[in-house]
């Protein structure tokens, strides 16, 4: 069995997920492929864009969300991403269960003796009338009947888990602050999510994990259930097994992929490229080697800001009144250096809207 390295499956993250080369595609093409993207800091997928198109126009994804082509939910591992609309619908009830255990994860002593039930219904009846709401207004509306959890894990339970929801533009506008209002997923979207299939087969489960495999494999299940926050996997990778293509790292874990997926020379010169917080090629598995040391392992869940050299995170980066600040976590090369300027003072002109293209890399 082909054993690939370290290198060779960076090389392979940074294609899928178009690190290697910008990508000629539209931004809702681009989300689709992607699975989604992190987003609780509602500008920094604008970043993630910039990094991954050619002539990304942020005005276009905004208009994704107001059009409501993309929206701002909970979804893989609890948090917060921008997805499709049609992947959203297609894929929460997937997920439900899972949202439901992450809540009660931090909140199963507060909420005990509360029937889930009773107050998803509740929570249905108070957005009943259309109007958007902050969590805080919704748990409010139902904490006469449960006095006991206190707001926040009412508010973490329906907003979260128990009622689909998005949130409501002009939150993660380009540009735009504006706090979370928000509304229910059916009633923005005018359709409803896709039910699980009665007979208990998991389409969704078998779509998850090759559309997972098309932007991050070679990978193993391990890394699929990472990413997602989904413990039941393994039956839909059973089902879809014989479509895919079986590797081994050189931890002897089973990489699984889809045939035809790119998988690039291993020695493929990888540019420099600024991600934001969060970014999906860091959280997107559990073994995280293949793009960042284990020393620095911590930034990928810390939300700071990283720059790849070589294809591997050498460097955090920050902004300040449209400056780009570059801190080395290794020494660069002349090269790497001249990349890192070119595209530091790229970012900082995006930022900034072309009024500065100042960029420092600090000693």
């Amino acid at each position: 069995m082909t054993v690939f390295g370290t290198r060779a499956l960076n090389r392979a993250t940074l294609a899928r997920q178009m690190l290697l080369d910008r990508a000629d595609l539209p931004a809702l093409d681009a989300v689709a492929h992607l699975c989604g993207l992190q987003a609780q800091e509602p500008q920094e997928p604008f970043v993630g864009l910039w990094s991954r198109l050619r002539a990304f126009d942020p005005a276009e994804l905004s208009d994704l969300l107001v059009r409501r082509s993309v929206v701002r939910t909970h979804l893989m591992r609890r948090t917060v991403h921008l997805l499709t609309a049609d992947d959203v619908l297609a894929w929460r009830p997937r997920h439900d269960a899972m949202l439901r255990q992450r809540v009660l994860g931090t909140y199963r002593r507060e909420l005990a003796g509360v029937d889930l039930g009773e107050l998803a219904a509740a929570g249905l009846d108070v957005m009943a009338d259309g109007e958007p709401r902050s969590m805080a207004e919704i748990a409010r509306a139902v904490a006469d009947r449960w006095p006991e959890p206190g707001t926040r894990a009412l508010g973490e339970m329906l907003v979260a888990a128990l009622i689909p929801m998005v949130q409501m533009p002009p939150r993660g506008v380009w540009r735009t602050k504006g706090g979370v209002r928000n509304a229910l997923l059916s009633s923005w979207l005018g359709r409803d999510v896709v039910p699980a299939p009665a007979n208990g087969s998991d389409p969704a489960g078998a779509a998850l994990v090759r559309r997972y495999l098309a932007a991050y494999g070679p990978a193993a299940t391990a890394d699929v259930r990472a990413w997602s926050g989904l413990a039941g996997l393994p039956a839909a990778v059973a089902s879809i097994r014989a479509e895919l293509l079986t590797f081994r790292d050189e931890r002897g874990r089973e990489l699984l992929d889809l045939p035809g997926a790119p998988r690039p020379d291993p020695d493929t010169p990888a540019p420099v490229r600024f991600l934001p917080a969060f970014d999906n090629a860091l959280l997107g598995y559990d073994d995280r080697t293949r793009i960042v040391d284990d020393a620095h392992r911590g930034l990928s869940v810390a939300g700071t800001r990283v720059v790849l050299a070589d294809g591997r995170v050498a460097a955090t980066w920050t902004v300040e009144s449209g400056a780009v600040t570059v801190t080395p976590l290794r020494a660069f090369s002349r090269a790497e250096r001249a990349q890192v300027t070119e595209q530091g003072q790229a970012l900082a002109s995006f930022l900034s809207d072309g009024e500065t293209d100042q960029v420092r890399i600090s000693p």
